[in-house]
């Protein structure tokens, strides 16, 4: 787990505090259990630079109950609960590398799947849980029997943020297509958003069309993103969200050292260059989108 101290002999240190956003904005997606630090910490460097609201993001059944309890305990956190895409392979077909981070796992059949899932859709029907996510497909690393489980599970998910009316947070790697195809099969839910938003203009202009909100993180910034930048250029700002899916992702000029909430005005200030829009006309927009997505 990446250090957020930054002594001078460190390796990776913790990128420097940005100057502060003049309007508050909220992280739309993070993870700060797989972050260092205390959460009381995270939660006040955020808000040290206009980053008052975050949005913590489960991925397993053990992080979705996390999420929920410290959404219960902060004011300026709302939860979503999910299985990943990925985990749910690994629950029906286990994980014999012990790649994720509970470790090596037996196979438990669709059975276990199913019983994941009813925990889920306990965690969703509470107050502070706003979504229902990530979830989605991941066909980066996943071979056919995994593409079944990880579809199945996905369906599920729509099915319990549309009986709870919560948001729908969607992971999609590889997968654009087949993202698209299940949720106009299920039918979306009312707010549907694609976090870490990864198409390109024409998708964008496809998820315009349905209302989907398309979150962009620090990859945004990447030299090698023209895709993501595209797609910014043509989002409608009314579905337009802002992301760090901290540890992961971090902005340029930081890459490949740790990423946190207090970084959301770097990629704030690069999508406000991207839109040719000031800086606070847009930190308004997403902020009033954030809310609207997750009905906060």
């Amino acid at each position: 787990m990446p250090s957020n101290s930054s002594g001078p002999r460190e390796k990776n240190p913790a990128p420097p505090l940005p100057e502060p956003l003049r309007v508050a904005v909220a992280d739309s997606h993070t993870h700060l259990d797989m972050q260092s630090g205390t959460v009381e910490e995270g939660l006040a460097k955020a808000a040290s630079v206009g980053v008052t609201t975050l949005v913590q993001v489960g991925c397993d059944v053990r992080g979705s109950q996390w999420a929920a309890e410290t959404a219960r305990r902060h004011d300026s956190v709302h939860a979503t609960v999910a299985l990943h895409p990925n985990e749910a392979p690994r629950i029906v077909h286990g994980d014999p590398d012990g790649w994720s981070r509970q470790g090596e796992r037996e196979p438990g059949g669709t059975a276990a799947l199913d019983e994941a899932l009813d925990v889920i859709a306990r965690l969703a029907a509470l107050p502070e849980v706003k979504g229902v996510g990530e979830t989605g497909l991941d066909f980066y690393r996943t071979g056919p029997e995994g593409k079944d489980a990880q579809e199945a599970s996905f369906r599920a998910h729509i099915e319990i943020a549309k009986r709870y009316g919560k948001a729908l947070v969607i992971h999609d790697r590889d997968a654009h297509a087949d993202v698209l195809r299940v949720l106009k099969e299920e039918g979306a839910p009312e707010r549907t958003v694609f976090h870490c938003y990864s198409g390109d203009a024409e998708m964008a202009e496809v998820c315009a069309r349905a209302g989907y909100f398309m979150s962009f993180a620090g990859n945004v910034t990447f030299k090698n993103a023209q895709n993501l930048r595209d797609a910014l250029a043509v989002a409608p700002l009314e579905l337009v969200l802002v992301e760090t899916d901290a540890p992961f992702l971090t902005p340029a000029p930081y890459r490949g050292r740790p990423n946190a909430p207090y970084l959301i005005p770097v990629t704030v200030r690069a999508m406000a260059a991207v839109r040719d829009i000031d800086e606070d006309a847009l930190a308004t927009a997403l902020a009033a989108n954030t809310a609207r997505a997750f009905g906060y």
